[in-house]
Protein backbone atom coordinates (compact mmCIF):
# COMPACT_ATOMS: atom_id res chain seq x y z
CA UNK A 1 0.00 0.00 0.00
CA UNK A 2 1.38 3.23 -1.09
CA UNK A 3 1.52 6.11 1.28
CA UNK A 4 -1.11 8.58 1.32
CA UNK A 5 -0.46 12.32 1.01
CA UNK A 6 -2.03 14.70 3.40
CA UNK A 7 -4.65 17.06 1.30
CA UNK A 8 -5.34 20.14 2.50
CA UNK A 9 -7.80 21.37 4.73
CA UNK A 10 -10.24 24.20 3.49
CA UNK A 11 -8.43 27.02 5.35
CA UNK A 12 -5.06 25.59 4.01
CA UNK A 13 -6.56 25.59 0.63
CA UNK A 14 -7.35 29.44 1.67
CA UNK A 15 -3.79 29.80 2.60
CA UNK A 16 -2.09 28.05 -0.12
CA UNK A 17 -3.96 30.48 -2.90
CA UNK A 18 -2.87 33.66 -0.84
CA UNK A 19 0.57 31.80 -1.65
CA UNK A 20 -0.25 31.33 -5.36
CA UNK A 21 -1.64 34.33 -6.24
CA UNK A 22 0.87 37.11 -4.99
CA UNK A 23 3.93 34.43 -4.81
CA UNK A 24 5.07 34.80 -1.39
CA UNK A 25 4.10 36.64 2.20
CA UNK A 26 5.10 36.88 5.39
CA UNK A 27 2.30 36.03 8.04
CA UNK A 28 1.11 39.57 8.46
CA UNK A 29 0.24 39.27 4.23
CA UNK A 30 -1.37 36.56 4.24
CA UNK A 31 -4.09 37.82 7.41
CA UNK A 32 -4.18 40.87 5.31
CA UNK A 33 -5.47 39.15 2.46
CA UNK A 34 -8.15 36.26 3.57
CA UNK A 35 -11.68 36.47 3.44
CA UNK A 36 -12.82 36.53 6.68
CA UNK A 37 -10.00 37.91 8.40
CA UNK A 38 -8.64 35.41 11.12
CA UNK A 39 -6.15 36.00 14.02
CA UNK A 40 -2.19 36.51 13.53
CA UNK A 41 -1.65 33.82 15.56
CA UNK A 42 -3.89 31.37 13.79
CA UNK A 43 -2.48 32.03 10.25
CA UNK A 44 1.00 31.73 11.84
CA UNK A 45 0.30 28.33 13.20
CA UNK A 46 -1.43 27.28 9.71
CA UNK A 47 1.90 28.57 7.82
CA UNK A 48 4.42 26.72 10.15
CA UNK A 49 2.01 23.34 9.64
CA UNK A 50 2.04 24.04 5.98
CA UNK A 51 5.49 24.26 6.31
CA UNK A 52 5.82 21.12 8.17
CA UNK A 53 3.67 19.30 5.46
CA UNK A 54 5.90 20.06 2.83
CA UNK A 55 3.48 22.33 0.94
CA UNK A 56 5.70 25.89 1.80
CA UNK A 57 9.03 26.82 2.13
CA UNK A 58 10.24 29.92 4.22
CA UNK A 59 12.80 31.72 4.71
CA UNK A 60 13.83 34.26 7.08
CA UNK A 61 13.86 38.10 5.72
CA UNK A 62 15.01 40.30 8.28
CA UNK A 63 13.17 39.51 11.01
CA UNK A 64 10.48 37.99 9.08
CA UNK A 65 9.39 34.77 7.56
CA UNK A 66 8.54 34.70 3.84
CA UNK A 67 6.48 31.26 2.87
CA UNK A 68 6.38 30.50 -0.55
CA UNK A 69 4.93 27.51 -2.34
CA UNK A 70 6.32 24.42 -2.81
CA UNK A 71 3.20 22.55 -4.46
CA UNK A 72 2.20 24.11 -7.46
CA UNK A 73 -1.71 24.77 -7.83
CA UNK A 74 -2.29 22.37 -10.12
CA UNK A 75 -0.69 19.88 -8.28
CA UNK A 76 -3.01 20.43 -5.25
CA UNK A 77 -6.33 20.41 -7.53
CA UNK A 78 -4.98 16.82 -8.47
CA UNK A 79 -4.77 15.70 -5.18
CA UNK A 80 -8.04 17.31 -4.24
CA UNK A 81 -9.61 15.42 -7.40
CA UNK A 82 -8.06 11.77 -6.94
CA UNK A 83 -8.86 12.30 -2.88
CA UNK A 84 -12.41 12.69 -3.64
CA UNK A 85 -12.76 10.10 -6.38
CA UNK A 86 -10.80 8.04 -3.84
CA UNK A 87 -13.25 8.50 -0.48
CA UNK A 88 -16.36 9.40 -2.54
CA UNK A 89 -16.45 7.52 -5.67
CA UNK A 90 -14.23 4.46 -4.59
CA UNK A 91 -11.68 5.40 -6.65
CA UNK A 92 -13.98 5.37 -9.89
CA UNK A 93 -13.76 8.41 -11.96
CA UNK A 94 -16.47 7.04 -14.23
CA UNK A 95 -18.75 6.62 -11.12
CA UNK A 96 -17.89 10.56 -10.63
CA UNK A 97 -18.90 11.14 -14.09
CA UNK A 98 -22.19 9.35 -13.84
CA UNK A 99 -23.05 11.37 -10.21
CA UNK A 100 -22.44 14.41 -12.24
CA UNK A 101 -24.47 13.38 -14.73
CA UNK A 102 -27.51 12.14 -12.28
CA UNK A 103 -27.51 15.33 -10.57
CA UNK A 104 -27.60 17.21 -13.35
CA UNK A 105 -24.32 19.02 -12.37
CA UNK A 106 -23.23 18.54 -16.37
CA UNK A 107 -25.30 17.14 -19.04
CA UNK A 108 -25.05 14.85 -22.27
CA UNK A 109 -23.55 17.83 -24.35
CA UNK A 110 -21.29 19.61 -21.97
CA UNK A 111 -19.81 15.65 -21.65
CA UNK A 112 -19.61 15.71 -25.43
CA UNK A 113 -17.94 19.22 -25.16
CA UNK A 114 -14.93 17.50 -22.79
CA UNK A 115 -15.26 14.55 -24.47
CA UNK A 116 -13.79 16.72 -27.80
CA UNK A 117 -11.40 18.79 -25.76
CA UNK A 118 -10.18 15.46 -23.70
CA UNK A 119 -9.54 13.97 -27.54
CA UNK A 120 -7.62 16.99 -28.65
CA UNK A 121 -5.28 16.72 -25.21
CA UNK A 122 -4.95 13.54 -26.23
CA UNK A 123 -3.32 14.56 -29.67
CA UNK A 124 -0.74 16.56 -28.20
CA UNK A 125 0.64 14.10 -26.01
Amino acid sequence: MKAKKAGLTKLELKIMQVIWRYGSSTVGGVQAKLEPSLAYTTVQTMLNILERKGKLRRELQGRAYVYAAKMTEAKALGQGVRDLIDRMFGGSSEELVMSLLKNGQIDAKKLAKLTERFNEKAGEV
